[in-house]
């Protein structure tokens, strides 16, 4: 692992709500390729968690993150660059509710099978990048033993994390409570930075009343937030496949938020917290999103850019985010951050064979190898690249040698 310098907005900085989008767009694709089969059409009135599509693959429902009227369909990029159709909603404004929104005083009395049917209906999925429906993570019938949450947030840049665990670290730890009442977890692990005293701080505030939860400090390098790492970092344990099979659940600690505000209020997942920086930006902030905003709307809405020269727009972090063409980015599930960045010389030279690609890559694989060979991509282990860019970040020839694998990776079908 590496210890980078980073960049990261103070938690304590008010968080900007930026929920008053007019017109907002939903992907009818996710950034794995899964696409939605739509439900509404043009003139079709809907409310907040009205149903707009279905996934075939895991039958996670598309949802409105507004109410209004859809009024047409127009393609957008969304946070692996891809241009995908996008359902388009005239907000009115009115956050009508397609289900009832009420109170549950405690929600560890909710039994497994509802527990699971709330996390579908309310489409909660992964928010720290992988939009992994977290239903399916609870649906296993192996004996869970541990739920690690993932407050480590090591990306460069990015603080949504933070700012949410500076906000909410009683209702975190509620949600955490129930979850491990509801599935019999014996221990829960919150995995936060050595070095992020004011996080630690906030929660050794409220965390003696959980004496089966534990904060734990984890050293400050990249890409430690990595479950595998993370995992045998604080249980000493190791797996191939997935960690339900050691007794292990992992969660983002954003995600356990959304399931929170899903199991108290059958809120469902229709915003987040998104980190909008770079030294393009005057005033590099935490913002609160509607899932469907268009950035480039904010970004015009709220005057952020500086003056701009040979600029890049990143969806995602410095390290593990994707180029876009344009600031016509559509805010998802996903994103965690939006990086813009001036004076960006991206010319690349020729490889020139010094290894420093190997020697960072924490998985043990040659990515110069990989790039050079896609056609033996499988052999020589593509499939444990975890993309987290260190290889790209070293490289002294400025290849982007993350994108090409990513691109194999894609070409080949093989995912993280």
């Amino acid at each position: 692992m590496v210890t980078i310098k980073d960049n990261k907005i103070s938690p304590s900085k008010k968080v900007i709500d930026n929920l008053d989008i007019q017109i907002i767009y939903i992907p009818l694709e996710t950034k794995k390729g899964y696409k939605y089969t739509q439900t509404v059409s043009v003139g079709t009135y809907v409310c907040v968690g009205s149903i707009l599509g279905k996934n075939p693959i895991n039958d996670l429902p598309l949802l409105s993150s507004v109410s209004g009227t859809v009024v047409g369909f127009e393609k957008k990029y969304i946070s692996n660059g891809h241009l995908v159709e996008c359902i388009v909603i005239e907000n009115d404004f009115k956050e009508k509710y397609f289900a009832k929104i009420g109170k549950k005083q405690d929600i560890t009395k909710y039994s497994k099978q509802e527990f699971l049917s709330i996390l579908k209906n309310c489409s909660i999925s992964g928010m720290s990048g992988n939009d992994f429906p977290t239903y399916i993570k609870y649906e296993t019938n192996a004996d869970i033993k541990y739920l690690i949450v993932n407050g480590v947030e090591c990306e460069i840049y990015s603080s949504a994390d933070n700012a949410r665990m500076y906000q909410n670290p009683e209702e975190i730890l509620e949600c955490i409570d129930a979850i491990m009442e509801i599935m019999h977890i014996e221990k829960t692990y919150i995995a936060i930075k050595e070095n992020n005293d004011i996080i630690i701080k906030k929660f050794l505030k409220y965390i003696n009343t959980y004496p089966n939860i534990k904060i734990y400090p984890v050293p400050d390098a990249y890409p430690m937030g990595y479950e595998k790492f993370l995992i045998r970092e604080i249980l000493g344990l190791t797996y191939e496949t997935v960690a339900s099979k050691i007794g292990v659940i992992t969660e983002n600690v954003s995600t356990i938020y959304a399931i929170y505000e899903a199991l108290k209020y059958h809120k469902p997942l229709v915003e987040k917290i998104v980190t909008i920086s770079g030294d393009g930006i005057k005033s590099p902030s935490n913002y609160r999103l509607k899932i469907g905003t268009n950035f480039s709307e904010v970004a015009e809405k709220t005057h952020l850019y500086k003056d701009l020269k040979d600029t890049i727009v990143v969806a995602g972090g410095a390290m593990m985010g994707t180029y876009i063409k344009t600031d016509d980015l559509i805010i998802t599930k996903d994103l965690t951050t939006i990086l813009v960045l001036n004076n960006v010389n991206h010319k690349e030279m020729p490889c020139i064979k010094c290894g420093k690609c190997t020697e960072v890559c924490p998985m043990n694989l040659i990515p110069s190898l990989i790039i050079n060979n896609p056609k033996l991509a499988k052999e020589l282990k593509i499939n444990k690249c975890m993309e987290c860019g260190l290889c790209s970040y070293i490289c002294p020839s400025k290849i982007e040698v993350r994108e090409q694998i990513k691109k194999i990776k894609e070409e080949n079908n093989v995912w993280i």
